[in-house]
């Protein structure tokens, strides 16, 4: 009869026996580490017995997968072990006997364990008995029998499973997951749970990597985009000669410039599209990145912005993530700060040539990187990606020439709406007319020959010319209004005019709703969710609380403002139409929304009033998200309150009002200035979030000059919050002039440095690129050469620090001197070579700083710009005679060195060329070419063999070049190093291990093979000189033979 339990009850028995066993000489006061060598013996054996079973137990008898995979085939361990095998197999039955023998073995330990002399003379022979011994160990011989049983179990399931993918290609993934399983339980039963636990880990920390380059995501923007893409519209941009060309071929740009609302967002969406479905699920390697400008955005889309976006969505589509990413995230996330712009760029070109084809896509360059040369700086930085990916770029924009200059030699392909698209668009959407045109198909075709000899290839005119028909009450208004349908070039303001006119018409709560609507969205510094609009719209002037039931409906909020706005489902911001509707409003703004951001600062500081505030600061992170969840205006108002305040231009008794209300002043702060830091945990919030700011503080850091004005009579003009910082200090930083000013006059110290750092309000305004205020500050005497207390630096290095050229040159035209040092010992040229501030640099060194000068780790200005891989910085100094083989007192690395561990190709060939020594040891006796071998950076292992550098020299551990490259997996370097002489029988002194004997380990075959062949081809080599030298036999006689 079969046993219904099968083995496990066996099992768990003999289990629980031997830790009863191990416990009950524990409760006589025996200590196991004087038991007697035999007895210690035995226990060992009893606990690895107990080990494989408690394993056999987990990971086969209770794991469902296994059972699950011999279901349709025999198991050989199963027919001993499973719940339906008969209880008279061996195994079962030496489960039977070992039990038994255990259970005896415990009752006499109890038994000895009454006398009263205890010791383990007493205990000795009840664990030496014969008959327990022997059922343990024929229970372990068994338990190894079972381990062959499995194994022969895996080659059968692995040869069925084989037969079948033969057999249904089809099935292919499943045999894997089979293999897989076998696999983990032969390799001792990794616990499935605790896998998915460490592969969630591991998503996760790749998600809070990714993340901390930039919290911005365009996936959602994409799919509002493509959502609102009319069905067949667009198919003749993807059906174009240059599009096909673009596609086709790798190093392309497809430039597509088009007058405002043709259509150019929604066509970059189907192109996106395009290409995720040819390309992501091919079996190609492509990488696909993509950005949309968006006017409202300029605030997260300067360049570094949109470079980390890049950077993050090519790394995205990798596992793991590529090292670029990894560097940067282990050099910057404990220093609180975020890569440079070279870095990014520089990562972004590393990541591109990972794959096989890269498309960089970037919507509407007309909206972003407006000011100064930042667009061209951008552009100039995407166009080396694609010189070293031979990425594909497509780019849209609106007719500007300084943008269309860039892309001179490029693919152009305009974009007009074509007559097709906007019919298709009207064939759809016309059924949203009254009944009366609904019922005539004669005057829906007059109404889309009528719209779309208007539009004159601007996609949005179509739509606002329909809804402009909406509220028409018979055919011959509609026929009216199609006869002066606005054309021409101010079609979209004079359709922007005709859609107020039809606002202004409408029952007067609905039209000051529309007028709340389009006020808050134009005005607003940042796109605002369809929660946020509405929960300001439901303020109260002089209420203590929200009354919730005075939160309007998103439905009404948008059909009361005539087609002007609309709502992306995705991401839940409410928006204007499109960018031309901004720019009407903002040129309009006097005429249609008259005294707005006071009335905006008003409702603001209403909301940030309210009693649910009068708390004061959230204590952790917790409470603090979780105010943010439930007060949806609170980050809006917080941050941008004084703003409007400021721009307001005018004294507010609201503002005055909140500002005496000090623990709903410090609520906002926290959320205006935790808000800036991307940290988790809740310690740190509580941490870097400043105390003590007063409601000047708060006025200044804004820069609301009316309120500083009141604020003056009543409070001390340099008073300091918690970390020592003045208003002036607050306003220096900012750039508020005015401000600064009003301060100076009340007599504000301006050398006054705060408690955290030392710094003055000079040096805050230097390091934060505040030209004017610099100017203002240097003209009342500000202290230029005055260093902070932290740092030992002085106006001029916070302001190299922060690459503003003409503050440098601002700050040493007025007397700062060159070569001031901070504490460790760094000059202004040194930082301006590590970060790799050109054209600062350029500046530094016409002004005669001295290029040799070395700070405390014996490094000079040559070796940060090697460190950072700067071509330019690197010639400018080595034409300057800079000395090229200095040692730092740290790792005793030259230029060279640091060039290399850094990857730096081109600063190597350079320092190369200028005769750097090649061969030159770190303090840990390794050379370049060790450093190079272990990053696998095969061009510089080839120039450096060039330059004839030793491919045998040993560091302080005895590691070759050959060792490290092989420690690495770096299968090209090991073949370089062999082809030039490496020796393969070197071992390190700390493991002993010989290049072959490490890739063994390592289980490393292409490497393994190739060290293989070598030692094969060293060993012929030295046998055949003895074959030449060894004497020829004497000759023999027939006779003698």
């Amino acid at each position: 009869m079969a046993d219904p339990v099968g083995a496990g009850a066996g099992i768990v028995g003999v289990i629980g026996l031997v830790i009863q066993v191990t416990h009950v000489v524990v409760q006589f006061g025996m200590d196991w580490k004087n038991a007697p060598d035999d007895v210690k013996s035995f226990m060992a054996e009893l606990g690895a017995l107990k080990t494989v079973l408690s394993e056999t137990n987990t990971n086969i008898l209770l794991n469902a997968d296994f059972a699950a995979a011999f279901q349709d085939q025999p198991s050989v361990l199963l027919s001993q072990l499973g719940p339906g095998s008969p209880s008279t197999t061996d195994t079962k039955r030496l489960l039977d006997i070992c039990e038994g023998k255990l259970e005896s073995l415990l009752k006499e330990l109890k038994k000895r364990g009454e006398g009263h002399q205890l010791g383990w003379g007493r205990f000795k022979s009840a664990f030496l008995a014969k008959d327990t011994r022997d059922s343990v160990e024929n229970l372990c011989r068994q338990c190894q029998l079972l381990n062959r049983m499995l194994s022969i179990d895996a080659a059968m399931l692995g040869a069925s499973t084989y037969k079948e993918v033969k057999e249904a290609r089809q099935e292919q993934r499943e045999w894997h997951e089979a293999e897989e399983k076998i696999s983990v339980i032969i390799r001792g039963g990794v616990d499935e749970s605790n896998f998915r636990q460490e592969n969630q880990a591991r998503k996760q920390k790749k998600q809070a990597i990714l993340d901390w380059l930039t919290p911005i995501e365009y996936a959602s923007q994409q799919s509002d985009f493509i959502s609102r893409r009319q069905a067949g519209t667009g198919q003749w941009l993807l059906d174009s000669s240059e599009f096909q060309a673009w596609l086709a071929a790798g190093k392309q740009t497809l430039f597509c410039p088009g007058i405002p609302g043709s259509g150019k967002t929604i066509l970059t969406s189907i192109v996106v599209e395009k290409l995720i479905d040819q390309f992501c699920n091919s079996d190609e390697d492509v990488g696909i990145a993509y950005l949309y400008c968006n006017f409202r955005r300029r605030d997260e889309q300067k360049i570094k912005d949109l470079l980390a976006s890049l950077v993050k969505q090519l790394a995205q589509g990798l596992n793991p993530l590529p090292d670029a990413v990894n560097s940067l995230y282990g050099k910057y996330t404990g220093t609180r700060t975020q890569p440079t712009l070279d870095e990014l760029s520089q990562a972004l070109e590393a990541i591109a040539t990972l794959y096989t084809r890269v498309f960089i896509i970037v919507d509407a360059l007309d909206e972003c990187l407006i000011t100064g040369s930042h667009r061209s700086d951008f552009l100039s930085r995407i166009f080396n990606v694609k010189e070293k990916s031979g990425a594909n770029l497509f780019m849209t924009s609106r007719h500007i020439p300084e943008i269309t200059e860039i892309f001179h030699g490029s693919t152009f392909l305009e974009i007009r709406a074509l007559e097709s698209d906007v019919r298709r668009y009207l064939d759809s959407n016309i059924s949203n007319l009254p009944s009366f045109v609904r019922r005539s198909p004669d005057l829906q075709e007059e109404i889309k020959t009528g719209i779309v000899g208007a539009v004159d290839g601007m996609f949005l005119l179509a739509r606002l010319h329909l809804d402009s028909l909406n509220g028409k009450r018979s055919p011959k208004a509609v026929r009216t209004a199609l006869k002066s349908l606005p054309s021409g070039s101010n079609a979209y303001d004079d359709a922007y005019k005709d859609a107020m006119i039809r606002i202004e018409g409408q029952l007067l709560d609905q039209k000051d709703l529309a007028w709340q609507v389009l006020s808050w969205i134009t005005c607003a510094k940042r796109p605002l969710t369809m929660s946020e609009l509405q929960h300001a719209l439901a303020i109260e002037l002089g209420e203590i609380s929200l009354d919730e039931d005075n939160l309007p409906q998103i439905e009404d909020m948008v059909s009361v403002c005539a087609g002007l706005v609309t709502v992306d489902e995705e991401s839940e911001i409410i928006r204007l139409v499109h960018y031309t509707t901004q720019e009407y409003f903002e040129r309009t703004k006097e005429t249609w929304f008259p005294n707005l951001e006071a009335e905006i600062t008003k409702i603001c500081v209403t909301y940030l009033s309210f009693d649910t505030f009068g708390s004061g600061i959230c204590h952790n992170i917790e409470n603090l998200l979780e105010r943010q969840r439930s007060n949806e205006l609170y980050n809006y108002a917080s941050c941008n309150w004084g703003h409007h305040a400021r721009e307001a231009c005018t004294s507010i008794p609201e503002v005055h009002s909140f500002l005496e209300r000090d623990a709903q002043v410090q609520a906002s702060i926290q959320v205006l200035t935790v808000g800036k830091v991307r940290f988790i945990g809740g310690s740190v919030y509580s941490r870097v979030f400043p105390r003590g700011w007063t409601g000047l503080h708060l006025a200044a850091h804004f820069g609301i000059e009316k309120t500083v004005q009141h604020l003056l009579g009543t409070t001390i003009t340099d008073v300091k919050d918690g970390r020592g910082r003045t208003p002036l200090s607050h306003a220096a930083e900012n750039g508020h002039k005015a401000v600064a000013k009003l301060l100076l006059a009340n007599n504000g110290e301006i050398n006054l440095p705060d408690n955290r750092q030392g710094q003055t309000p000079l040096a805050w305004a230097a390091g934060n690129g505040q030209e004017a205020m610099v100017k203002l500050l240097l003209a009342n005497n500000a202290n230029i050469e005055l260093k902070c207390r932290s740092f030992g630096r002085t106006p001029l290095l916070w302001a190299v620090i922060n690459g503003t050229e003409t503050i440098t040159r601002i700050l040493l035209e007025s007397g700062a001197k060159i070569n001031s040092q901070d504490n460790s010992g760094r000059t202004a040229l040194s930082w301006a070579a590590g970060m790799g501030y050109e054209a600062v640099f350029k500046v530094l060194l016409e002004k005669g700083a001295d290029i040799d000068i070395k700070d405390d780790y014996t490094r000079a200005p040559l070796w940060y710009a090697a460190h950072r891989g700067n071509g330019l910085i690197l010639r400018l100094l080595l034409v300057d005679s800079a000395e090229i083989n200095l040692r730092d007192s740290l790792m005793g690395w030259t230029p060279l060195l640091s060039a290399t561990a850094h990857g730096h190709e081109a600063a190597v060939r350079l320092l190369l060329l200028h005769n750097a020594e090649v061969d030159i040891e770190d303090t840990r006796d390794r050379t370049v070419i060790s450093h190079a071998a272990e990053n696998g950076h095969e061009p510089i292992v080839k120039l450096l063999l060039a330059h004839h550098a030793k491919v045998n020299i040993e560091d302080k551990w005895g590691r070759t070049p050959l060792l490290y490259a092989v420690r690495g997996d770096h299968e090209a370097v090991v073949k370089l190093l062999l082809e030039h002489g490496a020796k393969i029988d070197l071992k390190d002194t700390s493991h002993e291990q010989t290049a072959l004997s490490l890739a063994e380990l390592k289980e490393n075959e292409a490497v393994v093979k190739l060290l293989a062949l070598a030692e094969l081809k060293e060993h012929v080599a030295l046998v055949k000189p003895r074959q030449m030298h060894k004497p020829k036999p004497k000759a023999t006689t027939d006779a003698q033979e």
